[in-house]
């Protein structure tokens, strides 16, 4: 098996991508209140400060600061909530039975320690960019699941920011 390396610095943020094994799928935004629901359930246990983030139809991008280094066990509680919550009837590869496993995630995720404040930015623009970059809406704040309308009503952002440029590729691979 592959060992993955893996940061824990206690009270460090990060920048995370968690995928549906099926890519084509739009579980997300369909069942976006048993999502929240799964949060609310997974903070109330263990918190942590959501900076940003973006809900899409197939994959989720956040920017989280943890008052320790436990991420795996919120996202695994995060992603375990969610899919118990769901009908079953997705495909089940027969790796995942044996493990009792649903098929609704990807495995693995990806995660990046944000290393100083102009990383952080870049990935905060990233994250509030990525449904335009998909070609979900024209305007940033046009897409509904997205904590872009929280930096407008903070005043951080305008409502019509990021209407005509392109944000780059920052926070994904390359």
């Amino acid at each position: 098996m592959t060992s993955y390396r893996r940061d824990h610095t206690p009270g460090a943020t990060w920048f995370f991508t968690l995928n549906l094994a099926d890519r084509r799928s739009r579980l997300l935004a369909d069942h976006i209140d048993q999502l929240r629901a799964a949060f609310r359930y997974t903070m109330g246990r263990h918190p942590w400060r959501i900076d940003a983030i973006v809900i899409l139809p197939d994959h989720i991008h956040a920017l989280c600061t943890l008052p320790d280094s436990d991420y795996a066990l919120r996202w695994r509680l995060v992603k375990t909530h969610f899919s118990r919550n769901l009908p079953s009837g997705e495909h089940v590869s027969t790796s995942r039975l044996r493990r009792g496993e649903r098929g609704i995630w990807q495995r693995r995720y990806w995660e990046h320690r944000i290393r100083d404040d102009e990383d952080f930015a870049r990935h905060v623009d990233y994250i509030h960019h990525n449904p335009r970059k998909h070609g979900y809406v024209e305007r940033v704040a046009d897409w509904p699941w997205s904590s872009f309308h929280r930096y407008v009503r903070e005043g951080l952002l305008l409502v019509d920011w990021a209407g005509d440029g392109d944000m780059g590729e920052a926070g994904e691979r390359r």
